[in-house]
């Protein structure tokens, strides 16, 4: 089974390399989205299994509605971050990973979700 992958990322490079990392792991990116808006859209429309989600977003937003609306969908999530740890309750139990990160580095992110088939 091919895990489907939502990207909550507001810098175009960024996703770009989060969507290649992705795809060298045999994972599916459903979907790019820069807002907390367009994140909470992609959660109601459900068809993902988990979220990668940058912590600051475009125009002073964070993630944190996104984080919470993922925890009562019962869906796990990563945090990325460029500015070390976040100490938002929001992001409590969720894999951490600091940018800049590698493709090491979301695997074993990934490997945290406990994924299964």
């Amino acid at each position: 089974m091919t895990f489907r992958i939502l990207i909550v990322e507001d810098d175009p490079l960024v996703a770009m390399m989060l969507e290649g990392y992705l795809e060298a792991l045999d994972l599916q990116t459903v979907g790019c989205v820069e807002s907390v808006g367009g994140a909470l859209a992609c959660i109601r429309d459900g068809g993902f299994d988990a979220a990668i989600l940058d912590v600051h977003l475009a125009s002073g937003e964070t993630s944190g509605p996104v984080a919470l609306a993922l925890k009562a969908a019962d869906l796990p999530f990563i945090v990325t971050t460029g500015s070390g740890a976040s100490d938002d309750v929001v992001y409590d139990g969720a894999p951490l990973l600091t940018k800049p990160f590698n493709l090491q580095s979301l695997e074993t992110a990934l490997a945290q979700l406990n994924l299964s088939a």
